[in-house]
């Protein structure tokens, strides 16, 4: 398939590594002229310069109605919006504060909330428009050891669903990747803290997927342009039937027959 992204514009929050770089990557290779998006200058253009065509970087914290300000001045405009930015890590259930929901809460769900509202308008005036918003299995398989984390996956499932209703009928199209687990810096600490940290990285892969994820059946954690290529495909014209969906690159993690 013929992925063209050209002439679109694209903005992937928290684009600066894992997941998100690689949607930028993917998406820049379809075409599009990518913005990345971290709240660190510095971070933001290493990671604009490992990319190919015309990409740039908007370093601004979107989790903050003072950094969307500050981002639309920035880029009043996008074709394509993919929610990204999120957070995650164990904290046992009966620890979970009032603050660290109120976080998860703030940059998983809020955040895309905000830009959604920002970017909508302009999209369906046009015509054209893709939102996209990386979820994951911990938003339909629970984790014990981070409900809080899944708590606020779920309610974005539930977001994007909404927002698709609301572009009905209009050109735009909204999604959700559900995300399985898969192999980022981040992930890789987060591994660490459920296994012994002397193990090798493949070895403690192997126990991490046998003893946490063991209903897996891709039985290793994905790569991140797995992800991308998903996404890159939600993006453009190809997807144009494709909307309010909740679509799966979980390595089989969730065990259901639908989407």
């Amino acid at each position: 398939m013929n992925i063209d992204l050209s002439g679109k514009t694209a903005l992937v929050t928290g684009s600066t590594q894992g997941i998100g770089l690689a949607i930028a990557e993917a998406l820049a290779v379809g075409g599009a002229r990518v913005a990345v998006n971290g709240r660190t200058p510095e971070r933001v253009e290493e990671a604009v310069a490992t990319l190919p065509g015309d990409a740039f970087g908007v370093a601004v914290d979107v989790t903050t109605d003072d950094g969307v300000a500050e981002l639309v001045e920035q880029l009043p405009d996008v074709d394509i919006l993919v929610n990204n930015l999120g957070i995650f890590g164990a904290v046992p259930a009966r620890e979970i504060t009032d603050e660290q929901w109120r976080k998860y809460f703030e940059v998983n769900v809020l955040a895309a909330a905000r830009l959604i509202r920002t970017y909508l308008p302009a999209m369906t005036e046009r015509g054209w428009g893709r939102v996209i918003q990386i979820a994951s299995d911990s938003a339909l398989v629970i984790p014990e050891e981070m409900i809080h984390y899944g708590v606020s996956k779920t309610a974005l499932l539930a977001l994007s669903r909404g927002f698709a209703k609301d572009a009905a009928g209009t050109g735009v199209t909204v999604n959700s990747v559900i995300a399985g687990p898969t192999h980022t810096a981040g992930v890789e600490d987060f591994v660490y803290q459920l296994v012994d940290r002397s193990l090798p990285w493949e070895q403690a892969q192997r126990e991490f997927m046998r003893n946490h994820r063991p209903q897996s059946l891709l039985q290793r954690l994905i790569e991140p342009a797995e992800i991308a290529n998903l996404v890159a495909y939600l993006a453009s014209p190809l997807a144009s039937a494709t909307t309010g969906a909740a679509v799966r690159a979980d390595g089989g993690y969730v065990d259901s027959i639908v989407p």
